[in-house]
């Protein structure tokens, strides 16, 4: 009887460090857009080559951080394994989650950053377009690296196949079907995420908007005694 479970415990810790290398693999690659978000869009720089070449990188790597949510079938092919209900509630589940919306997450903070530069050049109606087609092109990208197994890299080491067997791809009626529900729900998914991510930064924003206030008013009192 104790064998069991001490078995049980050595299948998950294998599980665990299987899943831990390609985990922590791809959210180094959801993470790369983000930091780009930030400084492309965030530090005030103008667009010069750097700039424009940063922004190419951040588009390639961007379907990195949504293509997370395929990772599902991960977990799938774990349940079968591993087998035991409290494991998986307790240990697989919440791992995944985390993993998975630390992904999306990544791809919100990367659009509201680009939706913040935006807004800043005077751009504002611009960001809802900007979005949808940045959805459509990760919903491309996501398909490429998950069932054609293309990378973001790929863009510069073999363009030549990317464009030749990806754009093929694209006629197909299963790829466009699998696009338009990965779109959908990319959309869908970022427009909770957008409005839960902007709700946890406007607190912040008030307080210290508040607390500027405060301090305007003691200053201008404390001119007014003093006059």
């Amino acid at each position: 009887m104790k064998a069991e479970p001490i078995q049980l415990i050595t299948r998950v810790l294998q599980v665990l460090r299987i899943n831990l290398g390609w985990m922590s693999w791809n959210l180094f690659l959801a993470f790369i857009p983000l930091a780009l978000s930030i400084w492309l869009f965030r530090t005030g720089r103008k667009r010069s080559l750097l700039w424009w070449l940063g922004f190419l990188v951040f588009y390639a790597f961007l379907p990195n951080a949504p293509y997370l949510l395929t990772d599902v079938i991960h977990l799938i092919q774990d349940i079968r394994t591993i087998q035991s209900v409290w494991i998986i509630t307790l240990i697989l589940i919440p791992v995944y989650l985390v993993v998975i919306l630390a992904g999306v997450e990544a791809y919100v903070i990367s659009l509201i950053n680009l939706g913040h530069y935006l807004h800043r050049i005077g751009k504002s109606q611009w960001i809802v377009w900007v979005e949808l087609i940045t959805h459509a092109l990760s919903a491309v990208g996501i398909y490429w690296g998950r069932f054609l197994r293309f990378n973001s890299w790929d863009f510069v080491t073999q363009p030549d196949a990317l464009l030749t067997k990806g754009v093929y791809e694209l006629m197909g009626k299963q790829p466009i079907v699998i696009m338009a529900v990965t779109f959908a729900i990319l959309t869908c998914l970022y427009w909770i995420m957008k409005r839960i991510s902007l709700a946890f930064l406007k607190p912040g924003r008030s307080s210290i908007r508040s607390s500027i206030a405060v301090k305007l008013r003691r200053i201008k009192s404390n001119t007014s005694k003093a006059g």
